[in-house]
């Protein structure tokens, strides 16, 4: 298994240790509970390093984006950055990613850690253009803090105005006295956070500045929590290379106003036809925790579609979930049933998120 920089404080913190994406990665420290609980109310610390990174630059950079992703990155501006998804010819999705623009012709994908080598192969079989990509991956670390106190605890530590940087726009300057950070105002808990972006060798002492701020180390089992009370699409789970952005609620991505990029026509089909399945967010009504891949069926036990996320939010006290049902019985208020152990359980269509942040 691979092991970002952050492994030996990883160790030497207590985590318990897992394998993720061919990471040894740290699902939890203190516990689901407590880390998720930090995120919530004050702010907690991810390694993302895992996560892969792409530098695309030349003249025709922006005209290669364009064609291997569903959203609109001419509306990109250096300091910009956009959540976009890579379709593929079935109108299926190859991974979700984040686009920054960096400067002129030149842009940042971050991609899934899972999907790496077969993003990049991806794109670069689809590279017709005056474009260079580049697997940068082995040369970033990555750290996410969220929560609604990550503000003012960063600040702690740079010079640069964060109250400045919106949603979805970053900075590049100096954070803990390195140079070159990118500094994004991007997560996946729902809160408000900051994304952090420098090279391997400032690992270590980017790792010691910022838990020497009043915040609680995070794991990967608080992120899938926090990042379901959201409704958040998780790549394998909810979305992946065999349903359609269309399908899992991701339309508001896929911009078919643009000139043709991949599956156009086929998402064209689907705004105008709908979609035989579609993702949707339910509630337990009893108890009971939903797991990926459990059934969904209806009063009649009939099969409706299938769990591909679950859990028992932490927040809300309970179970909490989406899946993917056949459009007929995708109606928020309506009832479903969850086989749990060979029983079923009543749940309630809800709509997105489950959790408001405050």
């Amino acid at each position: 298994m691979k092991r970002t920089e952050f492994y030996p404080f990883h160790k030497a913190a207590g985590a318990k240790l897992i394998e993720f994406a061919g990471f040894e990665m740290p699902v939890s420290y203190a516990g689901v509970k407590v880390e998720h609980e930090a995120v919530r109310t004050n702010a907690g610390l991810f390694d993302v390093s895992h996560m892969g990174q792409f530098l695309v630059t030349g003249e025709e950079a922006l005209q290669l984006i364009q064609y291997v992703t569903s959203n609109d990155a001419s509306k990109l501006k250096p300091g910009r950055a956009q959540y976009s998804c890579l379709p593929n010819e079935m109108g299926g999705i190859v991974d979700d990613l984040l686009v920054y623009q960096l400067k002129e012709n030149e842009y940042l994908l971050v991609v899934n850690a899972a999907n790496i080598d077969k993003d990049f192969e991806w794109i670069v079989d689809h590279n017709h253009f005056e474009a260079n990509i580049e697997n940068v991956s082995d040369e970033w670390s990555l750290l996410a803090l969220q929560g609604p106190n990550a503000e003012q605890e960063l600040q702690k530590i740079t010079e640069i105005e964060l109250s400045k940087i919106k949603y979805y726009r970053f900075k590049q300057g100096t954070v803990a006295d390195i140079e070159n950070v990118i500094i994004s105002a991007t997560g996946y808990t729902g809160e408000r956070g900051f994304e952090l972006y420098f090279k391997v060798g400032d690992a270590e002492k980017m790792w010691q500045a910022l838990t020497a701020l009043n915040i609680e180390l995070t794991g990967l089992a608080s992120r899938d929590t926090l990042r379901l009370e959201m409704g958040y699409a998780l790549y394998g789970n909810d979305i992946d290379d065999f349903t359609s952005p269309m399908e899992a609620g991701l339309a508001w991505i896929t911009k078919l106003d643009k000139e043709d990029f991949i599956a156009k026509e086929r998402f064209v089909q689907q705004a105008e036809k709908g979609t035989l399945k579609k993702l949707c967010g339910f509630k337990m009504k009893y108890r009971g925790i939903p797991r990926k891949d459990y059934p969904i069926v209806n009063a009649e036990n009939e099969r409706i579609g299938i769990v591909t996320s679950g859990t028992q939010s932490p927040s809300l006290a309970e179970g909490i979930g989406m899946g993917y049902l056949q459009s007929q019985y995708a109606n928020e208020g309506d009832e479903i049933f969850i086989e749990i152990r060979n029983k079923t359980v009543k749940a309630i269509l809800t709509s997105l998120p489950f959790y408001t942040t405050k």
